[in-house]
């Protein structure tokens, strides 16, 4: 099982410095990949719920700030040469889709073919008004948004016709290094974002799930598979513990679970910091032992 960590790059933390120290290090000691999350804006009130907090209050003010999700990607490239860099997740409803298919498709060529495109559809309805994005019926928007963005990742000339989107024919080059685009990964634990999974997706990212609810959400999306046909093979399935506490035990039920991969939380308040909370959690969550 691969053992891969999210780290939320807020100011005023993330540095270059701190940035480049992540790189580096997540790979020397033989993490598997490094997600971070999207946010453009954020707020000091705000009426939406957020989904992983028992008081649906995010947990970073409004005046912590995300680095954007695709220069900071291609930032860890340029520090790395092995480690799968993934948007955990990208706001697909609330971004232009030409934009976007850009941004992800030059991030994979920059890392050798590298990106996992995390995906979802957003909570924070502030955030759509901010960008003027509308948040109804974000979930069928990015599922259109993604087949123009399919269309631009694969067609020689990519045109596209549908309710939310007109795009006229082009051509968008330079191509994706992975064939025929990187792996869509959505994230959600809903019925609707495991149908969309199930759909279209190469991956699934569970969020803030103990070992016990990921395994009931796995076993509806294997249910939702075998209805469309798909093998469950097809999918790669990754979970993050998030705010929940996860030690050797809880990593061991994540794999007798089913989990591909555990995306571990890490926070450090400087270079130092860091360093030593990944020598911690690389000799708690790496080392083989019988838990493994």
């Amino acid at each position: 099982m691969k053992v891969g960590l999210f780290v939320p790059l807020v100011g005023p933390v993330a540095t270059p410095t701190y940035l480049e120290t992540l790189g580096h290090e997540a790979e020397a000691r033989g993490f598997d990949s490094l997600w971070v999350a999207e946010h453009v804006v954020l707020f000091d009130e705000y009426d939406s719920r957020y989904p992983y907090a028992l008081d649906g209050r995010i947990p970073a003010g409004g005046e912590a700030g995300f680095l954007d999700t695709w220069t900071a990607l291609a930032f860890l490239a340029a520090c790395t040469t092995k480690i799968r860099l993934g948007s955990g997740i990208c706001l697909v409803p609330q971004r232009n889709p030409v934009y976007t298919a850009k941004e992800v498709a030059t991030v994979d060529v920059l890392s050798g073919g590298r990106v996992d495109f995390g995906v979802g559809v957003g909570w924070l309805a502030e955030e759509f008004r901010a960008v003027d994005a509308p948040f109804e019926r974000r979930g069928a928007r990015c599922r259109a948004y993604l087949e123009v963005i399919r269309r631009l990742w694969c067609d020689e000339v990519s045109a596209y016709e549908g309710e939310f989107y007109t795009l006229e024919p082009c051509r968008q080059y330079p191509k994706c290094v992975q064939k025929p685009h990187p792996p869509i990964v959505f994230g959600g634990e809903s019925e609707a974002a495991l149908r969309r999974v199930a759909d279209l997706g190469q991956g699934w990212y569970g969020f803030n799930l103990t070992p016990v609810q990921f395994a009931e959400r796995l076993a509806r999306l294997h249910e939702l598979l075998d209805k469309r046909d798909r093998r469950h093979d097809e999918v790669e399935v990754s979970v993050s513990p998030y705010l929940l506490d996860c030690d050797r035990e809880s990593l061991a039920a994540y794999r007798d679970a089913g989990a591909d991969q555990v995306i571990l939380t890490t926070v450090a308040r400087d270079e130092d910091d860091l360093r030593r909370t990944l020598d911690d959690l690389a000799e708690e969550m790496l080392v083989q032992g019988p838990a493994f």
